[in-house]
């Protein structure tokens, strides 16, 4: 072994005692298992530092690699190749800003606020173990949480439930604009459809008439309740668990027809689904048809935006690659909770 790689050895294994993530942090491949050995030629100040650090060296024979426990951090060398290795435990720091968030007064269940929550980030890792679930996602600007309700429930019978809309906000966590409206003594955020504009009045209604109502754009009717051709957005696939689908800027859903309770709508995607006549739609086009056209402009936007590039690696095209005109699957159809109850009875 040449002189210059074991002096390269020994200042490799003071660092890994002196600094915790050091070793983890060296990417040279200049560094050999065998010349990790001179870590256990310390000098006595060396030793007393180590002992200050409360390390422990171990190291069976020649065959085993070698674990240096600082502070409770385990870091590994793996004797295959010429590659270091380091194993580190989760950092809780996100996991614990999600638990706080969860917790915060304002997120439990039955209190609800106009005022923004703060929202930690989660890099595109999951909260419990840490490990990278969704790439792409890392950085950008800070963002607040706001409760939007995207429950639109009114009265089964008598007058719709009416509010006012207050003003248009913008919302960093969607690409949607959203809506402050006020009906009675409460106020709360409802997505905002394309012309809806502040001191517009907007209904909710509950009632399934004999025959179709004349909607209005932003108005909030039981699926069942609008004829065929209608478009809508924030549809409901559970009658009063608030909706799910089609909330996206510029976004809309069709009815299509009718049957057995059953209404058949056709997505933005150009699949269908079957929902029952008392989920809750609201009628017209979401807000900020516009977002699809913005210009980006530079690759540092997308950074503020949270994004983060693709590796640089080239990659072949493989079958992905090119148009492919398939067959639409079948229509999804979602039974109410209560039918499928019966079904088994």
């Amino acid at each position: 072994m040449s002189l210059n790689v074991i002096h390269l050895s020994r200042s490799l294994a003071r660092l890994s005692f002196n600094s915790p993530f050091a070793l983890g942090q060296c990417t040279t491949r200049a560094l050999h298992y065998s010349s990790l050995l001179h870590v256990s030629q310390l000098n006595s100040n060396e030793g007393a530092r180590l002992e200050r650090c409360s390390a422990q060296i171990t190291m069976n024979s020649l065959q085993n690699p070698l674990v240096c426990n600082t502070k409770g951090r385990e870091r590994m060398v793996q004797k295959a190749g010429l590659h270091t290795t380091c194993v580190r435990p989760h950092d809780p720091k996100f996991r614990d800003c999600f638990t706080k968030f969860m917790d915060h007064p304002l997120y439990k269940k039955g209190v609800y606020t106009l005022k923004p929550i703060p929202f930690p980030k989660s890099g595109g890792r999951d909260p419990t173990t840490g490990r990278i679930v969704v790439h792409g996602i890392g950085g950008g600007h800070k963002h607040h949480y706001r409760m939007v309700d995207f429950k639109r429930i009114g009265p089964e019978k008598g007058s719709p439930k009416t509010e006012k809309v207050v003003a248009i906000r913008y919302d960093p966590n969607r690409s949607a604009n959203i809506a402050i409206v006020a009906g009675g003594t409460h106020k709360r955020y409802i997505l905002a459809s394309r012309n809806m504009e502040a001191g517009n009045m907007v209904k909710t209604y509950g009632e399934i008439p004999r025959m179709p109502v004349l909607a209005e754009e932003g108005d909030a009717h039981p699926v069942g309740a609008l004829p065929t051709g209608t478009l809508v957005h924030n549809v409901e696939i559970q009658p009063h668990k608030g909706g799910t689908l089609v909330r996206a800027a510029g976004t809309t859903a069709q009815v299509l027809r009718k049957a057995a309770g059953q209404v058949i709508l056709q997505l933005p995607s150009k699949h269908q689904i079957s929902i029952d006549e008392r989920c809750m739609v609201t009628v017209g086009q979401v807000s900020n048809h516009e977002h699809n056209q913005r210009i980006i402009g530079k690759a540092g936007r997308n950074r503020w935006l949270g994004k983060r590039p693709s590796s640089g690696l080239w990659k072949r095209k493989g079958g992905w690659a090119g148009r492919k005109i398939r067959p639409l699957p079948p229509i999804k159809v979602y039974l109410a909770s209560d039918k499928v109850e019966e079904e088994k009875v």
